[in-house]
This record gives C-alpha cells, sequence and structure tokens, in this order.
C-alpha cells in the first residue's frame, strides 16, 4: 500500500536524502511504518522520531496491528524529569533506556522508537554500556567478594530483600540480583566456587519462579561511581566550575560514593566524551519523522536553556552549560542530515514527494440515541462496498460488539492483525487491539474502523496489571514489619508492654532467642520465640501514650476481664442480627453461564485474586435463595466498582432493576459513563439522577423506572425520594457507604426489605476483624492492590513558587495532568489566577462543590479528555474520581487534613505505570500542631502500594471496627489493643454459635510450650535481617498444621539456602507443638534423662490412657499432681526425644 508510493525515492538506500509522504491521518502513518519496516528488501533497523512520550506510547501500543509477523520493537523512553531537575529517573525506566542501549548496536532489522526530547540528551559512550555489562551462566567460576564488589561499583545497592532494579542482596551460598534491563529478579546459588544454578524469581513473594542458563547483568546507572570514575569526575568539576567544592552537596555525595538525586545532570564530568544516542546506531539505519517533533525540540530546548539561567545561580549546586549536558537543535538536525530521512506528513495542506489518497477516517457516533451505530456502521459498509476491519480494544468488548452487531445481521470474521485481514480478502473482520485512530482510504479500499469511531471521545485509559496470589500472610507480617524498637505491643498473659529488640541467651549451654519487653516501672519480660503467637503489636490510639501494664499486678486482669464481657455482649448482638437476616427469603437469581463469561471477559484486566474472590462471593449470595446484604471494602482505585457491575449484569439478566446510591454528584456521573461503557452491546439501559438534570428529565426518568424501562440508575441521595416507584427493584448497591448520614440510612433501610444490597466503602475493614465475626456480616476485602503501580513519591515541603512551577511542569512535559488542591472556596477563582501568570501555557480548571451542575460537569469532562491541564480544586475530588493520566497532586495547607484524608487524595495519582508525586504544602513547621506534623510524617513515610492498608491501620482499624461493631466498642478496644479483642471476640461468637455460654473466666488459650534442650532459632548468620527473622518466627508459632510448616521450610530454602541445624530442631518443636495443641497439651518439656507433660482442664486424652499408661511401665511413667505425667527414659539425643513424644501422643491423637 505505501511501498510502491516510494520506491522510487532515495529513502531508505542513500544517506543524506529527505523524502516526504501524505498524507497520512488517523492511523495510516503507524501502517505505513510497519509495512517499510516489516519489508524484506529493507533488512535495516528504522529509527522513527517522534515529538514527545506520549506519541512513543501511542506508536508502540498501535504497531503489533499493523504487522504480520513480530519483529523487535525497541523504545528508548524519557527521563520523565525536569531539565536540571534535582530527582533521578525512577528505576524501571533507567533499567529499560539501558536495555535499549545495549541492544541496538546489535539491532540489523526493526523499529526503534524515539522522542525527540529524548534524542536531545547525551548518552554515556558506548563502550561504557558494552563493557560494563557480565555475563554469568551455570557452571561459571565465581568469587562471591569481587562480585559483589563489582555490582557495587556498578552502581547496585545490597539490600536485605530484593524488590527492584538495581538491588542485590547475599545470604552465605545465596546471592539475590535484580539487574536492570531484566524483567524479573535472578537468584544465583553457589557450591563452592561454582554457580550451581541461577532461578528466576517473584519480587512479592520471593519465591523462585523457573531455572535459567544464562543472565547478563548490565551497569545500573548511565554513569560509572567509585575508584576511577570518582578520580575523573573530580577532576571534571574542578575544570569546569569555579568556587568551593567542598560546599556542593553534589561534589561530596559523588566523591562519597553515593549519588544525589538529579546526578544523571552531571554525566558529561564522568566520561572523557559523551556520546549521543546516534552512536548506538548501525551505519544503515534509516530514519523516519513523524509528528511536529521539530516545534517539540525547539520547546524542549527554550525549556534547558530557561531553566538554566533561573536554576544556575546557585554556587552549591552549579549547573553545567546546556551544550555540556543536551544536544542543541541545529547540532542534532545536523545529525540526522547523516541519514535517509522519510518525513511522514498528516495532513493534506502539507508539501510531499509522494501522495497517498487516504481521507481522515469518518466518525459513526452515536449521536442521535444508544444503539445507532449499529444502524450507522451497517449503512456505512454498504455504502463503502469494501473490505472493513472493526478494532475492539479487548477480548470482553469484542464479544460484546459481535452481539449487538449480530441484531443488525452483521456477522464479522476474526481476523489477527491488519495484514492478514488485508490478504483474506474477507468483506467484514473483528480484531483486538489497542487502537485509538482508524484508517480510510476512500469507498472500496480496506478500511479500519476503530471504537473511538463508533462512541465518539473514548479516552481508553489503560494500565498495566500483573497476577498475584491472594495473601493471608497478610495481616501477620503487617503486622510484624512495621515492629519498631520502643513501640507497644500486647503479650496474652501480662498486658501492654514496650519491645525492646531480639536478644540471645544461654539457658541451660544452650542458646536461645528472645524478644524483649519492658513493663511499668522499667520491669523487663524475655519471651522465648517460640511463644511469639502471644504478642501482637497494639494498634489503639497512638502508640506514645499506650497504657502500660505493671507486671504481676491485678490492673491487666480486670481490663482482660471487662474487655471479655463485652466481646461477650456484642457476639450476642451480632447473632441476633445474623439469625434475623438468615431467617429472611431473597430472591435466587438464575444464571446464564455463557453470558455471564461473555461479559466477564469484558473487563479489560487481570483480576486480582481479592477481588475474583469478591465476584465470586457476590455470585453465590444472588443466585442463593437468601437476601444479600454484603459490604466490600477496599483501598482507593482496588477495583470494587468490577464487582458491582457483575451484580448488576446478574440482577439485569433476571429482569429486575439495580439503583446504584453515590454520595456526589461528579461520582453518579463518573458510575454512569462506566457502567454505560461496561454493559455497551447489552439489551440493558443504564441512566443518571442527579443535580445535572432539569425537571422535565427528571420525569421522563421516573416514569421509565416505573414501566421497568430502565434495568440500571445510578443517583445521589436523590433516588432515596418516595417518587421514585421500581417497578421490580433486586439489587441495591451503595457506595462510600460511610459518606451518607443516619437519615440517609434510615431511608435505604425502609428500601431494603427483600432487596439484594452491596454496600462499598474505602474504609479498611481489616480482614482479621472479618475472619473474627465468623462471617456474621457478609464481607469482602480487596487488599490486593491492582497493576505494577509505582508507588507515590511523597513530599513535605514549605509552600513556594517555584516549587509548584517545577511540580506542575515536570508533570505536563512528560503529558501528564496535575490536581491542585486549594480548599477554600471563596479564593480558589483567585489561586487560579496566579497559577495562570505563573504558567500561562497550560491549560487550567476549576471544580468545587458549589459551582452549577453543568458547569461542573464539563470542567470534570474536560479534564477527564486532557483539555485541561491542571485542576484547580476542592476536596470534592476525594471519591472514586478515576483519571489515570493525572500523575501529580499538589495539596496546599495539607496541615489541615486528617490523615485517613490525605491517604484518600494522594489515592487520586499514581493509577498508571508513570511515577506519580504528591507535594503536601503546608506553612512553616514552627506555626503548625505536632499533630498535624505527625500526620504529615506518617504519610510521607508510607509512600507504598496499599500503604492505606498500614497507614490506615493506625487511624482506620478502629473506625473499621467502629463502623461494623458500633462505636462505643472503641473504649475496650482501646484498653487491651486490637488485635487481643479480635481474639476475644472470636472466641464468644465460636461459643455462641456451639450453643454453648461464653466463658469469661476461662485462661486465654496459650498453646503449647515445647522444651527440647537443645538450640532452636535463626541464627543470625544463616539470615542477618531481623525483621524478617520476626515475621518467620511469628509464621512458625502461628502455623496450624504440618503442611503450612512444611510450606514455611520450603520457602526458607528457596530464599536462604539449606537450613542449618538449630532452624531444623526449631521445625521439630513446631511440629510437635502443633500435635500437642490438639490435645490439650500445655508444656512439654524433655531432656536427656527424660521430662514431663503437662495438660490442660480442657484436656482430650482420656484419663483411662493415661493410667493405662503408667500401669504398663511404673518405672518410666509417674504421674506428678492432677495434671502432669513425669517421664524416666534416657533421651539423649534431639531426634531420640522427638520420637519419644510422638509415638506417646499418636494414639491419643488417634483416639481424640
Amino acid at each position: 500500500m505505501f511501498h510502491p508510493l516510494i520506491k522510487d525515492t532515495p529513502w531508505p538506500a542513500k544517506a543524506g536524502s529527505r523524502t516526504a509522504l501524505g498524507p497520512l491521518p488517523g492511523a495510516a502513518s503507524t501502517a505505513a511504518i510497519a509495512e517499510l519496516a516489516a519489508r524484506a528488501d529493507i533488512k535495516r533497523p528504522i529509527v522513527v522520531l517522534v515529538a514527545s512520550s506520549s506519541e512513543a506510547h501511542s506508536l508502540e501500543r498501535e504497531l503489533p496491528l499493523f504487522l504480520a509477523d513480530p519483529i523487535p520493537i525497541l523504545t528508548l523512553p524519557d527521563w520523565e524529569t525536569l531539565p536540571y531537575d534535582h530527582f533521578s529517573p525512577h528505576q524501571d525506566i533507567v533499567s529499560q533506556r539501558l536495555r535499549t542501549l545495549y541492544e541496538l548496536p546489535k539491532l540489523r532489522h526493526g523499529i526503534v522508537i524515539l522522542p525527540i526530547t529524548t534524542a536531545m540528551l547525551r548518552t554515556p559512550p558506548q563502550h561504557y554500556v558494552e563493557g560494563n555489562t557480565l555475563d554469568l551462566s551455570v557452571g561459571d567460576t565465581f568469587e562471591a567478594d569481587s562480585f559483589t564488589k563489582s555490582l557495587a561499583l556498578n552502581g547496585y545497592r545490597a539490600v536485605e530483600t530484593v524488590f527492584e532494579h538495581g538491588e542485590f542482596a547475599v545470604r552465605g551460598a545465596l546471592l539475590d540480583v535484580f539487574p536492570m534491563g531484566s524483567d524479573m529478579p535472578y537468584r544465583i546459588d553457589l557450591l563452592d566456587n561454582e554457580v550451581e544454578t541461577l532461578r528466576t524469581f517473584d519480587s512479592e513473594t520471593q519465591r523462585t519462579v523457573d531455572r535459567v542458563e544464562r543472565i547478563k547483568l548490565m551497569p545500573a546507572r548511565e554513569f560509572p561511581i567509585g575508584g576511577d570514575a570518582t578520580h575523573r569526575f573530580q577532576m571534571a568539576w574542578f575544570e569546569s566550575f569555579e568556587g568551593d567544592a567542598d560546599l556542593c552537596p553534589a561534589f561530596t555525595e559523588i566523591s562519597a560514593g553515593r549519588v544525589p538525586g538529579g546526578a544523571e545532570y552531571y554525566l558529561p564530568l564522568f566520561f572523557e566524551q559523551c556520546g549521543t544516542v546516534f552512536d548506538y546506531l548501525s551505519d544503515n539505519a534509516a530514519l523516519i519523522l513523524l509528528g511536529d517533533h521539530y516545534g517539540a525540540a525547539q520547546r524542549y530546548w527554550s525549556e534547558i536553556t530557561g531553566r538554566f539561567e533561573e536554576y544556575g545561580i546557585d554556587p552549591r549546586r552549579p549547573l553545567l552549560p546546556p551544550q555540556r549536558g543536551f544536544i542543541p537543535v541545529e547540532e542534532i538536525y545536523s545529525q540526522l542530515g547523516d541519514y535517509a530521512v522519510l518525513e511522514l506528513k498528516p495532513d493534506e495542506q502539507s508539501p510531499a514527494h509522494a501522495r497517498t489518497n487516504l481521507k481522515a477516517p469518518p466518525l459513526l457516533t452515536e449521536a442521535d440515541g444508544p444503539g445507532a451505530y449499529q444502524e450507522k456502521l451497517a449503512r456505512f459498509i454498504e455504502d463503502h462496498q469494501g473490505p472493513v476491519l472493526l478494532c475492539a480494544e479487548s477480548q470482553g468488548r469484542r464479544e460484546m460488539l459481535l452481539e449487538s452487531l449480530a441484531k443488525v445481521g452483521l456477522h464479522p470474521e476474526a481476523c489477527d492483525n491488519w495484514p492478514g485481514f488485508v490478504g483474506s480478502h474477507v468483506d467484514f473482520g473483528i480484531t483486538v487491539a489497542p487502537v485509538d485512530r482508524g484508517l480510510y482510504a476512500g469507498p472500496g479500499q480496506p478500511t479500519l474502523i476503530c471504537e473511538a469511531q463508533l462512541f465518539g471521545q473514548r479516552v481508553a485509559q489503560r494500565r498495566r496489571r500483573a497476577r498475584q496470589q491472594e495473601t493471608d500472610t497478610d495481616a501477620i507480617i503487617r503486622d510484624l514489619t512495621e515492629l519498631r524498637q520502643g513501640l507497644p505491643v500486647v503479650h496474652i498473659e501480662h498486658g501492654v508492654g514496650r519491645y525492646l529488640g531480639l536478644q540471645i541467651l544461654e539457658i541451660d549451654g544452650d542458646p536461645a532467642e528472645f524478644l524483649l519487653l519492658e513493663y511499668a516501672e522499667g520491669n523487663k519480660l524475655y519471651v522465648p520465640v517460640g511463644s511469639l503467637h502471644l504478642i501482637s503489636r497494639y494498634t489503639a490510639g497512638d502508640p506514645d501514650t499506650a497504657p502500660l501494664h505493671r507486671l504481676g499486678s491485678e490492673q491487666w486482669e480486670k481490663a482482660r476481664r471487662k474487655a471479655r464481657e463485652r466481646a461477650a455482649d456484642v457476639a450476642a448482638q451480632l447473632l441476633d442480627v445474623y439469625a434475623r437476616r438468615e431467617a429472611r427469603v431473597g430472591h435466587a437469581h438464575e444464571l446464564d453461564e455463557t453470558k455471564w463469561q461473555q461479559f466477564c471477559e469484558g473487563f479489560p484486566f487481570e483480576e486480582t485474586p481479592d477481588q475474583a474472590a469478591a465476584i465470586t462471593a457476590v455470585k453465590d449470595d444472588m443466585c442463593a435463595p437468601k437476601v444479600m446484604d454484603r459490604l466490600v471494602c477496599g483501598d482507593v482505585g482496588f477495583g470494587k466498582t468490577e464487582v458491582a457491575m457483575r451484580a448488576a449484569f446478574i440482577a439485569a439478566q433476571n429482569g429486575r432493576q439495580t439503583a446504584i446510591l453515590v454520595p456526589t454528584t461528579l461520582l453518579a456521573s463518573q458510575h454512569h459513563a462506566n457502567f454505560r461503557d461496561r454493559f455497551a452491546g447489552w439489551p440493558y439501559t443504564v441512566e443518571v439522577v442527579s443535580r445535572f438534570q432539569s425537571a422535565k428529565d427528571l420525569e421522563h426518568i421516573i416514569a421509565r423506572v416505573k414501566s421497568g424501562e430502565i434495568d440500571i440508575l445510578v443517583g445521589t441521595h436523590k433516588l432515596l425520594q418516595s417518587d421514585f416507584g421500581f417497578r421490580d427493584l433486586g439489587l441495591l448497591i451503595i457506595d462510600e457507604e460511610h459518606r451518607f448520614g443516619v437519615k440517609q440510612k434510615e431511608a435505604i433501610k425502609a428500601l431494603r426489605a427483600e432487596v439484594d444490597i452491596l454496600a462499598m466503602t474505602a474504609t479498611p475493614i481489616p480482614r482479621t476483624l472479618n475472619m473474627a465475626l465468623g462471617g456474621l456480616r457478609d464481607l469482602s476485602i480487596i487488599a490486593t492492590p491492582p497493576a505494577r503501580r509505582l508507588s507515590i513519591k511523597t513530599f513535605i515541603r514549605e509552600h513556594s513558587i517555584a516549587l509548584v512551577k517545577e511540580a506542575v511542569l515536570r508533570e505536563t512535559l512528560r503529558g501528564g495532568q496535575v490536581f491542585y488542591l486549594h480548599n477554600e472556596v471563596r479564593t480558589i477563582e483567585e489561586s487560579a489566577r496566579k497559577l495562570g501568570e505563573l504558567l500561562p501555557e497550560l491549560s487550567i480548571g476549576v471544580a468545587h462543590g458549589q459551582l452549577r451542575e453543568q458547569a461542573l460537569e464539563k470542567v470534570m469532562s474536560d479534564f477527564y479528555h486532557q483539555h485541561h491541564h491542571i485542576l484547580v480544586c476542592s476536596t470534592i475530588i476525594e471519591t472514586g474520581i478515576d483519571i489515570p493520566n493525572a500523575n501529580t497532586i499538589i495539596i496546599e495547607r495539607a496541615d489541615k487534613f486528617g490523615l485517613a484524608q490525605l491517604h484518600q487524595l494522594r489515592g487520586r495519582v499514581g493509577r498508571s505505570h508513570h511515577q506519580a508525586y504528591a507535594y503536601l504544602l503546608s506553612p512553616p513547621r514552627s506555626v503548625i500542631t505536632s499533630d498535624a506534623q505527625k500526620r504529615l510524617e506518617a504519610i510521607e513515610a508510607a509512600g507504598d502500594l496499599g500503604a492505606g492498608y498500614q497507614l490506615a491501620s493506625h487511624d482506620m482499624e478502629i473506625r473499621g471496627a467502629g463502623e461494623l461493631l458500633g462505636a462505643e466498642q472503641s473504649g475496650q478496644i482501646n484498653q487491651v489493643g486490637f488485635s487481643l479483642y479480635l481474639s476475644m471476640l472470636e472466641s464468644a461468637v465460636a461459643a455462641l454459635r456451639r450453643g454453648d455460654i461464653p466463658d469469661i473466666d476461662q485462661p486465654l488459650d496459650t498453646g503449647t510450650e515445647v522444651k527440647l534442650h537443645v538450640p532452636a532459632l535463626i541464627p543470625e548468620d544463616y539470615l542477618p535481617d531481623i525483621t524478617t527473622r520476626l515475621v518467620l518466627y511469628k509464621r512458625i508459632a502461628q502455623a496450624n498444621n504440618a503442611e503450612q510448616l512444611r510450606e514455611i521450610q520450603v520457602e526458607m530454602i528457596d530464599r536462604f539456602g539449606l537450613l542449618p541445624e538449630p532452624v531444623k530442631n526449631l521445625f521439630t518443636a513446631a511440629l510437635i507443638k502443633v500435635r500437642a495443641q490438639q490435645l490439650g497439651i500445655s508444656e512439654i518439656d524433655m531432656t536427656d534423662e527424660g521430662g514431663s507433660i503437662e495438660f490442660t482442664t480442657a484436656t482430650v486424652v482420656e484419663p483411662a490412657a493415661i493410667v493405662n499408661l503408667i500401669q504398663s511401665d511404673p518405672l518410666c511413667y509417674s504421674l506428678s499432681g492432677s495434671g502432669k505425667l513425669r517421664v524416666k527414659k534416657s533421651l539423649p539425643t534431639l531426634s531420640s526425644r522427638a520420637e519419644f513424644v510422638e509415638a506417646l501422643i499418636s494414639p491419643w491423637l488417634e483416639a481424640a
């Protein structure tokens, strides 16, 4: 299609020539690039120079559709920082850049996508990347010390556990490393001085995935550090700058072997001569230019020089002149003159050597009512008289389109890609690809139609998502990973004390590890690591004011008893509610499995395991003959909406209506758009009621609801007004349940009689609480964060104009958008005006709750469709608004917000694969309260994903408990701590369910203590990291069966190498404990001369069995008191003790 037009031009063979081809509207430019790159007679790398990073992303997404066979596609990403920035690029970006620079010289055939701004950055010389890449294969001789030294010199960071690119960890004969340019980290297993195995592992679970034969280790940065490199840097610094170098942090940090943020902008000082990206290309590479690359290059250069003039005057951070760090526009275009260049022109007006007859793709939007696009498409195909390929965004969307097109008699055939379609002579085909632009060459010619042409302006916001396992060790690990010295913990028998660290003590000549706790009046308590299950974090209020108890006093006993009484009362109330709910008969929905499957496939992302579990639970509830009353909790953006959509689908399938209740008008319109989108192609009508509508529209909707024409209705509390008579309401979905007031909740209950309810909230109700309630309230918790999102970089800064300008430009230059939060409606317009003066070239929208409805709707819609760069707004954005392209939020007067609110607001960004930034601006530290200071520090520390869960655990677990159990519970929880209160509630609920009365005086079950008098611990030289040791101790102590213990063993061998003897002893004792616990044995103590076994009052071992035992061998066994069996027997080794105990308790276990 395109090659014949240029076959007589000098491109691609004649270096220094220029050829223009056009017009190429829509996706035609991508099709042309793919066709030319795939030709056998153009066997050479084709470098596509585009104007911006966002154009590079689009091109990379669209290319596979137009390629018949895959060919290599390399992208050199932008640093995503501002010129002369204080930040360094994210490790993942550096990793991808190094991989591309490594592969470029070897590329003989393929496509290289290069934003012009990236091409203007100076690069390390080619020999640096090539010469500092290490190859490692199984069987290689391996010097661990010199290897780790060379890793450190190459910029890798030594850590305890490897999670990110550029990190390594050494544990004895195991070495974990996450090489730059690799998709997964590697585990190197050594035998003496030889590489025995190389394995990839999952950085989330730390478990092995696969074996490999060889790996490549690239340098961790684009410049060397340490040794000669540092010396060269220092010499170059003295030549380049005047003044005292020791006063410059960048100089002193790099001299000390550390890398400060923004060190990349000193790249030329590390090398005799820097390179450019063109040095890496093979001689026969050909160039294609796309878009307004020249304008973009000039704008970038003026940005560079402007920032140099603005910031280059600081003597503590001198800057290299622009020509040294970047390539000037004239220089880069003179370099382009050395290649054969093909310029692709998008419009008809541009002059071109070769002209196509392509037209702008036609729009077939559904402007005249839903469903109309099918007729329009049918008419277009009829008039077109040529092949048409329809492109759906995902498999699920494809199924929907197929179904809705079948109604107008259209049955497209499935095609893999565009070349396959053109060659197959199919009249009407359908394929799946993330393409937003069509391709049209006039009547009779092959034409590509994408969803954006059918449904209008649909910015398909895309995210990445990776599968993960559902976690249940989650709670344990979260409980202890944050256990720092000085934090309060609760010991079941002794109350609240402070944790002071781990200590090794000699007991009977054997080393054992203990937790050291400090109680009131400075009393100390040593807790053996085998009893870690008796200890939990104290999460109830401020750790500094936790009520420390006195050892050996009545005080703890009283607090514990009172809390138990309250827990028993609460359990009784909950059971009463539960029994009443179980007695109500609801509607059992029926499900057409094939349609359900089709609907599920329409979900364009990978489900997270938690999400899948929530969906299954909702489906089971609705298909059972009882009334559903389920609460789904999940952090912002963790995918609760999809759960609601599946529920609405089940109701609609059964001809019943769904009402969706949301707290704000904004959220209503977003849900409406999302539901419309998701139900496109299904015969169900989705409508919205909100302040945005006129009285006439409302009447019309009310009439349609009564007649049953509307299947799904989204609305704010207007829905609760009595004039909404649903014909057959089957499901009520309540979003952000905690935002509704008491009166509104009463109105909801009146609606409720036999209606299924699905409530959703972002207040995290901890999974542990859910387990304790044992299903009394149907709860689904979504705690797995979606996608490989990068965590949010959070900064607390004093307000300054320069900082705001930097932050906004850093985001907008990479094609993103910014939320600017100003929470005073009186002065919000003034704030927007000042921003406009500061950044005159950017478009700014203003949104707050007092705007007229239509105005608010328009601003939000414009921002979503990327017509504004900045949205100056109030906290109206706090709930549910989903704009993945906005990845920076600036919050003015952050000291005035609560922790939970700051977390919610910060969750508005970081919803794509870009690094997100949150700036919390506050007045000088001296004028804000210490509480505000603490809140800001807490949110700065919790930058990780799902951090809402840790962070919120402090001020929200209690709130979550209050929401489920009633607020007056908080007092009891404060006394004994959250975890212990839960275990009391759990045992009370279990007792009532069995029909027993909870025994408030019964001692709490503390498990079995096993003493075998051998060293049983995890040695420090096997696992040096204290936190990981603590977590493993706790997991071993809490294991309930042999299977769980085996699982932990396998994991430890995988992560840290073969188990040393003391760890094997620890597992032996743990296994005995697991078995003895089932029998109600409180202590087993065995030495080399025998020992004792102590039973609890509730033991299940029959007295007759013990009497028979003593009678069978009175020299060996005797009873001491009513519950202690003494043993006299020579048991010199650990194995003999373990075998003896096992032989003793096995018959009791069988009898029980």
